[in-house]
């Protein structure tokens, strides 16, 4: 009997114990169903895309991703291709350079219009590309020409030289305003010039999805890491890629934060693929 008894509350102070321990994250499947990184990366390794959708200042996120890249690189080596929302197209040559080891980390930082977490949320990234000798494609509008749309609109577009148009996705771009992800936003603007905000949004979701397809071929994947806000509810990129190619394997990953993070948030539940949750007391990175 006592030893029933000593084995009972030997039970419960484990459970008490794990009812205390401080996640610093949680996993969930596209249905709210908790998950693993283990599930994350079989369900990720076959895609031909995958969006992996941070939150910009949130370490965790970051940590994934590098671990994810590392892990999908195991298995497509060669066939794997990297690019990001935060590096904008017309930098691509001097990325390109950089990481053949032409210009130095110094003159990378000079030349190209890096985010103010670069050195350590995204400089990782870039290393490993350049370590494994994979490409890494500098995929976003540059953000005098999303500016242009919110000020003037798409059509203001037109007026670029052709050179410049090199770096936006071909005109005329198909624009749905009866999206989800750009309905939210112009309902959030509440007047302040709420037609123009989604386009804004929009022509960056059309000219990354134009450079991932431009730098994917057959039996690679392409691994962007960008917003979560650019690829949730599998609109945004997902949505133009799919304009261009509606065969092809997407797999979306979206990063959310809580108080709690032991149940996912209703309105969260088929956010992505898979959804990253984090406390929102999880440290942040300069941003």
């Amino acid at each position: 009997m006592k030893s029933k008894l000593l084995s009972i509350i030997l039970i419960s102070i484990c459970i008490l114990s794990f009812r205390s321990d401080k996640l610093a994250y949680q996993i969930y499947d596209i249905k709210g169903k908790t998950s693993s990184y283990e599930q994350l990366l079989k369900s990720a390794k076959d895609a031909d895309i995958i969006l992996f959708g941070e939150l910009h200042n949130n370490p965790i996120c970051h940590w994934l991703q590098i671990e994810l890249t590392k892990d999908i690189y195991e298995f497509k080596k060669d066939n794997l291709v990297l690019g990001a929302e935060m590096f904008e197209a017309d930098d691509q040559i001097a990325l390109t350079e950089f990481l053949l080891g032409k210009i130095s980390d110094k003159t990378l930082k000079d030349e190209v219009k890096l985010w103010p977490n670069y050195t350590t949320d995204y400089k990782p990234l870039l290393m490993f590309a350049k370590e494994k000798h994979l490409p890494f494609v500098a995929a976003n509008i540059p953000r005098r020409y999303a500016n242009m749309v919110y000020n003037k609109g798409l059509e203001r577009l037109d007026s670029l030289d052709p050179e410049a148009k090199r770096w936006i996705v071909p005109l005329p771009m198909k624009y749905n305003a009866n999206l989800k992800c750009y309905d939210d936003i112009c309902e959030a603007a509440e007047g302040h010039n709420s037609e123009n905000l989604p386009k804004s949004q929009a022509v960056k979701d059309a000219t990354m999805a134009y450079f991932i397809l431009k730098n994917w071929t057959e039996g690679k994947t392409f691994i962007h890491y960008n917003g979560s806000y650019h690829s949730n509810n599998h609109q945004g990129i997902e949505w133009y890629l799919k304009q261009e190619n509606p065969n092809l394997k997407i797999f979306t990953i979206g990063s959310t934060e809580q108080t709690a993070i032991d149940t996912l948030a209703k309105a969260d539940i088929g956010l992505a693929d898979y959804i990253i949750c984090t406390p929102e007391s999880m440290t942040k990175t300069q941003q």
